[in-house]
C-alpha cells in the first residue's frame, strides 16, 4: 500500500511500497531506522553514523556537506534519508531517487521524525508509538535520578568548540528543562546558537557540559578560568563516543540524559567532575 510522508520542506514524498534499500545521510536518522527494527534495510550511511555497531560495516557515502552522489546512486537505494542541510539532495531527486529530508532539533521534532520514518518504513503506527513511548519512559527514569541540589543550578552546554551552545529551545535544553535545571542560553537565540565567549563569562554558569573537542579551548578563552563552574570544578567533558550519544536528537536521547544526570550528580555530591 502506498504511503505519503511529508518532510521538513513540506514536500510530500510518496512511497508505493516499503523501502528495502535505504541510504541515510544523518546519524540520528540512521539510529531511528535501527531503533524501529529496520537496520537490515540500510545499504549505506554517512561517515558519522556509528550506532549500532552493525552500521559501521556498511558502505560510507561521505557526509551531509560532501556526500558522494555517485556512490549513493550506485547503491540503488529506493529511499534516501537526508538532513535539511544536506548538499546534493536536489540532484539525487533529479536522478530519480526518493529523498526524505528530516532534521530533528527539539523533542517535538524528534517525535515527528520518528513517526515520519516509521511511516516511510510502512510500519504500523502502533508499533512506532510503542517504540517512542519506551524512549520517553527511559528518559523520565533518567531524569528522576537527578540530585535535588542540581535543580537549582544554571548550566552552559557547548556542543561545538566554535563555540556553539545548546539553548533552551534545543532538544538538550528541553531535556534540562524537564530536569528542572536552568540554562544560561535563552530559547530566543535559536536551538544551537554560536556564542560570544564573553556572554558565558557574564552569565556565570554553575556547571559546564561540553564535548571532548572543546577541552583544549575552554580554559584558553579570556576570563573563563575565573568562571564559577571552573573554580568549583563543575566541568564535565564527554568522551567522543559519549558526545555522539549526547548531541543527537534521536532514539538515544534517554542515554544522553543519563550522561548529563551522572555529570550533574557527581557535581552535586561535591566530586570533581571528570570524563
Amino acid at each position: 500500500m502506498a504511503v505519503t510522508v511529508t518532510d521538513d520542506r513540506g514536500q510530500a514524498v510518496q512511497l508505493t511500497q516499503a523501502p528495502q534499500r535505504i541510504v541515510s545521510l544523518l546519524p540520528s536518522l540512521t539510529e531511528t531506522v535501527c531503533a524501529l527494527g529496520a537496520c537490515q534495510r540500510l545499504v549505506g550511511v554517512d561517515r558519522y553514523s556509528n550506532w549500532p555497531d552493525s552500521v559501521k560495516r556498511l558502505p560510507s557515502v561521505g557526509g551531509g556537506l560532501d556526500p558522494s552522489l555517485e556512490r549513493i546512486v550506485s547503491l540503488k537505494p529506493d529511499l534516501v534519508l537526508a538532513a535539511g542541510s544536506t548538499r546534493g539532495a536536489e540532484r539525487l531527486e533529479a536522478l530519480g531517487l526518493k529523498v526524505l529530508r528530516l532534521e530533528p532539533r527539539n523533542h517535538a521534532d524528534a517525535q515527528r521524525v520518528f513517526a515520519a520514518v516509521g511511516l516511510a518504513l510502512h510500519l504500523p503506527p502502533a508499533q512506532t508509538d510503542r517504540a517512542w513511548q519506551r524512549i520517553q519512559d527511559e528518559l523520565n527514569s533518567a531524569i528522576e535520578t537527578l540530585h535535588p541540589v542540581a535543580r537549582s543550578w544554571r548550566v552552559y552546554v557547548e556542543v561545538s568548540p566554535t563555540p556553539y551552545g545548546a539553548s533552551e529551545s534545543s532538544f538538550i535544553g528541553e531535556t534540562l528543562q524537564r530536569m528542572g535545571v536552568g540554562n544560561i542560553l535563552p530559547a530566543a537565540l535559536g536551538p544551537f546558537p554560536q556564542i560570544n565567549p564573553e556572554f558565558v563569562v557574564q552569565a556565570q554558569p554553575d556547571v559546564i557540559l561540553a564535548g571532548d573537542s572543546s577541552r583544549a579551548q575552554l580554559l584558553q578563552r579570556p576570563g573563563w578560568s575565573r568562571l564559577k563552574a571552573i573554580t568549583h570544578q563543575r566541568l564535565c567533558v564527554f568522551k567522543p563516543e559519549e558526545s555522539d550519544v549526547w548531541v543527537r536528537a534521536g532514539p538515544r536521547m534517554a542515554e544522553g540524559a543519563r550522561l548529563m544526570v551522572a555529570c550533574l550528580n557527581r557535581a552535586a555530591q561535591g566530586a570533581q567532575v571528570r570524563p
